[in-house]
């Protein structure tokens, strides 16, 4: 169900009965389900016992301050985005709420389009921060592994760099090939950190078109180009007080870096068609597989960005150097794709090992989780043999009865790319979403089977 027609749980907080029953009948109206409280300490009792997509907040209540709620609201219910929505519009409660971390601050009465659309992306942070909230739990209950599987020297030493890192407030570079990881050691980090309560908001720079990275990052007033029916929150600011993962940041356009250093640089964001500048608290982890020394000589990075970013540096190894991982990693890939596809769990025999170990991984951690996938679908016996595998693995050693097998393959897999190419008119970028690989190693196949455009 996409944001627009999603049918949210929201809660009403005001001692005014009229403001209730006049936002409950544009809320019900709009789809969503509307519980209401008239003051502070029944809102607490409620939101306690059931969580709520969003919570719309009233100041000046009987009783508990609605900013004393808000303070208390950290506690009961962390991850609800809270909109103020008050008669009191003065620029020291705007500032106290955004100290608080309230998601938006409205003025009485507001105006139904601005309302509901404020809503809608409140509940998307929600969700955001449940997300992440999940995330750290899973982290935190995984015996001291961050939720990076390994035993190697490479990976004890990957994780004592990120338990050094974690905790503190700089700027993070992660650096290491496709596949290998990065983003699994953002979500690592951001849950040691101090901000391991806000949310953990990521932005992919390669798979936004260039045209909307601005809007993407720093958000957008309404009427600000076409197709902006209403004001959206970048991710910046839907960032504030925890982690904004910039993944790919490689593929960032040289403007976009230059508004990205300015942001960074003064802790402020104005959004695309607007005027006013927002104050944002965030702490940015960013990620590449790209040699951004090469790329500032090439004059494709800006170098007083890289340094900006490259406060506390980390490198993801690839899995080739993580020797005894490997297996590790694939019998624990095939337990869980057996329970996920409900089948009768399978094991690697010894020569399957063998191959898996001796095999250099072009495609690192995300080459082998697929194979084990495929693996798990397409072999009928509950043991793998070395012969199953080899023929979908580029460059392993392969006896020559396989070689027939390898060759049609190989074809059919020449076919399957050029046709998703020709549907997407050639854009490699969306012909490789379409297939399920990422850009680098599309383009790494069209170079083994000689494909271009006729």
């Amino acid at each position: 169900m996409s944001d627009t027609n999603a049918r949210l749980d929201i809660m009403v907080v005001d001692d005014d009965d009229a403001i209730r029953d006049s936002l409950r009948m544009t809320l019900e109206h709009a789809g969503h389900r509307v519980s209401e409280a008239s003051t502070g300490e029944q809102a607490l009792a409620a939101l306690a016992g059931a969580p709520r997509d969003a919570v719309l907040l009233d100041l000046g209540m009987p009783g508990m301050h609605g900013f004393d709620v808000l303070e208390r609201l950290r506690d009961v219910a962390p991850d609800t985005a809270v909109v103020i929505l008050t008669g009191e519009a003065t620029r020291q409660n705007a500032f106290r709420a955004g100290q608080l971390h309230a998601f938006d601050f409205l003025e009485k009465p507001p105006e139904r389009e601005q309302l509901l659309g404020v809503i809608l992306e409140a509940a998307r942070v929600t969700r955001l921060r449940r997300a992440a909230t999940s995330r750290a739990g899973a982290v935190a209950g995984n015996d001291g592994t961050l939720g990076i599987l390994g035993r190697s020297a490479a990976v004890e030493a990957l994780r004592e760099h990120i338990r050094r890192i974690g905790p503190s407030q700089g700027r993070v570079l992660v650096t290491g090939e496709n596949g290998s990881g990065k983003e699994l050691v953002a979500h690592a980090i951001h849950p040691l950190s101090k901000r391991a309560a806000g949310p953990f908001i990521k932005m992919n720079c390669a798979a936004i078109p260039k045209d909307l990275v601005e809007s993407e990052l720093f958000g957008h007033e309404k009427g600000s180009f076409t197709g902006a029916m209403q004001s959206r929150k970048g991710r910046l600011e839907l960032a504030h007080g925890g982690t904004l993962f910039l993944d790919e940041i490689g593929d960032l356009s040289l403007d976009a870096q230059a508004k990205l250093l300015r942001a960074i640089e003064t802790g402020e964001v104005e959004r695309v068609g607007g005027t006013q500048t927002q104050q944002y608290d965030v702490r940015v982890i960013a990620a590449t597989n790209k040699d951004l020394a090469a790329e500032i000589l090439a004059g494709d990075f800006r170098e007083d960005l890289f340094y900006r970013l490259n406060v506390l540096p980390i490198h993801v190894p690839p899995l080739r150097e993580r020797g005894p991982d490997v297996t590790l990693l694939a019998s624990r890939f095939l337990e869980q794709y057996c329970i996920a596809e409900g089948r009768t769990p399978k094991t690697l025999s010894d020569e399957a090992r063998a191959l898996l170990e001796d095999y250099p991984w072009p495609g690192n951690v995300r080459e082998l989780r697929n194979l084990m996938e495929r693996a798990t679908v397409l072999v009928p016996g509950e043991t793998i043999q070395a012969g199953d595998l080899a023929t979908w693995l580029e460059g392993s050693p392969v006896r020559g009865e396989a070689l027939g097998l390898r060759g049609e393959i190989e074809r059919r897999e020449a076919e399957t790319i050029r046709k998703a190419l020709e549907g997407a008119n050639w854009n490699v970028t969306q012909a490789a979403a379409g297939l399920g690989i990422d850009r680098t190693n599309l383009h790494r196949k069209m170079r083994k089977y000689a494909i271009a455009r006729r």
